[in-house]
């Protein structure tokens, strides 16, 4: 180590006081922050050329920055945050951090945060509240705020002037300025704040520490370029930037070849994967033709939207082998009026369209949604007509949620003008048709033998073993740990409100396991 190396290095180790600064020191402060979140800059979004680099690595000058420290990350929100939430981890080890699962023994802490809805916000300013007895009693210990929260400029002000114990806050574009973020945390009196509104380039070779070796999550794609009117996801992800398809299918292939069960693909719009190609006609339905090759016994992906929802893909997916029968297509309404309210730009004829060829093609399939209640100006008849829909698909599943105004989108300038015990009525009765279709869909696996991906025990019983089938339906059952990680065989015995019991049968390739 030579002089300027050791000098930083002792730099780096110095220990961070709490900020005591004022609300006026901070407002100063944010004034001369160039790299602050910007909704508006993000809405001028063109196409403006996003590098791709494949070389990514951690300098030099940040290795050993984390030896004797530990670090913890708290994920709130979707796949992609989870997953980021491993490339993150993946840099601290790169720096010699090791993980803790108890906040109390971190040197680092971060929240990866997500934005979709109100209650979700609300959950992690709580954390945030909750961390500064940690700060008080560790003064050393860095908090930071990332993921799609960070990306909104009032979050950003919220934080500056009300939790001043936070040492930075970073952006979706920024993860992989993870080590400069925390050596500037560690060497600065202020909050280090870095988050670009242009969204970031592609960067492939990022480190990650994968939580489990049975199934990984694998991004082909980031951002969203839908704008419907309800989601701030295009904003805190920006416009959409696909991976290339080598890229893609090399990673596959080394997680193949490390044991791995499963995949799922990822991206905040999946299947417009390939759309921004400029040099290649390439789309999710020749990526997934070719990944059905690969010696990996099941890939799914999410989350796919109505509109990029091709003949194509649909017939590759009816090919069927390790691409399995479960498709999660988000309607959000079955109201013509609403849905044009929130630019879905479909028609619920045009879904139901969408749905007969998938059916079609794939007879089998299990189907889940998910679906808004109580959008501005939506009428009992309105909500009727979603009802109608669910009714007529035959959704074995949903995720259902009550509307809520989230800043910055175009539906928050809206009349919100469903009252609130109205949309919680709606959402109970909702629910029963949930329930009742999740039932009967589970009721009919009864006395069936069934696949089970087993992934561990059961959440209520450490002697039940829990994993899930193709089509995505949870299956409890009673057997050796040595089945974890394993495909076997499961006879149904009773199905549950949102589970299954079953008797073991069988492991499904018997000389991999000793049972």
């Amino acid at each position: 180590m030579n002089e300027e190396q050791r000098v930083a290095s002792q730099q780096v180790n110095q220990p961070k006081p709490i900020n005591t600064k004022t609300e006026k020191d901070y407002s100063k402060y944010f004034e001369r922050v160039i790299t602050a979140p910007s909704l508006k800059d993000a809405k001028k979004r063109g196409k403006e050329e996003v590098k791709y680099h494949k070389d990514f690595a951690i300098p030099q000058e940040f290795k050993g920055m984390g030896e004797g420290r530990k670090f913890f990350i708290r994920t709130y929100g979707c796949q992609m945050n989870e997953h980021d939430s491993e490339v993150m981890a993946g840099i601290f080890m790169e720096l010699g951090y090791e993980p803790t699962d108890k906040i109390e023994e971190a040197d680092a802490v971060l929240l990866n945060t997500c934005a979709i809805r109100e209650n979700a916000e609300n959950k992690v300013f709580g954390e945030l509240g909750y961390l500064l007895k940690y700060k008080r009693e560790n003064p050393e210990m860095l908090i930071g705020v990332c993921g799609c929260m960070s990306q909104e400029e009032s979050v950003v002000n919220k934080i500056l002037t009300t939790y001043q114990h936070v040492d930075m806050v970073f952006g979706t574009h920024n993860i992989h300025r993870l080590p400069h973020i925390l050596k500037e945390a560690y060497m600065s009196k202020e909050m280090v704040i870095e988050v670009w509104s242009k969204e970031g380039d592609v960067l492939e070779n990022l480190p990650k520490k994968r939580n489990g070796a049975i199934k990984a999550w694998v991004n082909i794609m980031y951002g969203c370029d839908k704008f419907c009117t309800y989601c701030i996801v295009p904003y805190t992800r920006g416009k959409e930037r696909s991976r290339r398809p080598e890229e893609i299918i090399q990673e596959v292939r080394e997680l193949a070849a490390h044991g791995y069960q499963e995949i799922m693909l990822l991206g905040q719009n999946v299947n417009a994967y390939g759309k921004d190609f400029t040099d290649l006609e390439y789309r999710l339905g020749d990526l997934m033709d070719e990944l059905r090759k690969i010696d990996i016994p099941r890939i799914r992906f999410t989350t796919s939207h109505p509109r990029d929802f091709d003949d194509h893909l649909i017939e590759v997916l009816a090919k069927g082998g390790n691409l399995v029968e479960h498709i999660h297509l988000p309607v959000q309404s079955g109201s013509n009026d609403i849905l044009k309210i929130m630019a879905r730009k479909y028609t619920r004829e045009h879904f139901l369209d969408l749905v007969r060829k998938i059916k079609e093609a794939i007879p089998n399939v299990a189907l889940t949604t998910d679906i808004i209640v109580g959008y501005p100006n939506e009428t009992e008849e309105q909500f009727q007509e979603t009802i109608d829909l669910y009714r007529e698909v035959g959704f074995e599943s949903a995720f259902t949620y009550i509307y809520s105004p989230r800043e910055g989108t175009p539906a928050a300038k809206m009349n919100d003008n469903v009252p609130l015990e109205v949309k919680k009525e709606r959402l109970q009765r909702l629910n029963a048709v949930v329930e009742e279709f999740s039932a009967a869909a589970l009721k009919k696996y009864e006395d069936q033998v069934v696949e089970v991906l087993v992934e561990g025990s059961s959440k209520k019983r450490d002697d039940v073993l829990a994993g899930y089938t193709r089509r995505n339906k949870l299956v409890n059952f009673a057997g050796p740990k040595e089945l974890i990680g394993h495909i076997v065989k499961v006879k149904i015995t009773d199905a549950k409100a949102y589970s299954l019991r079953g008797e073991f049968v069988e492991v499904v390739n018997r000389q991999e396991v000793e049972v």
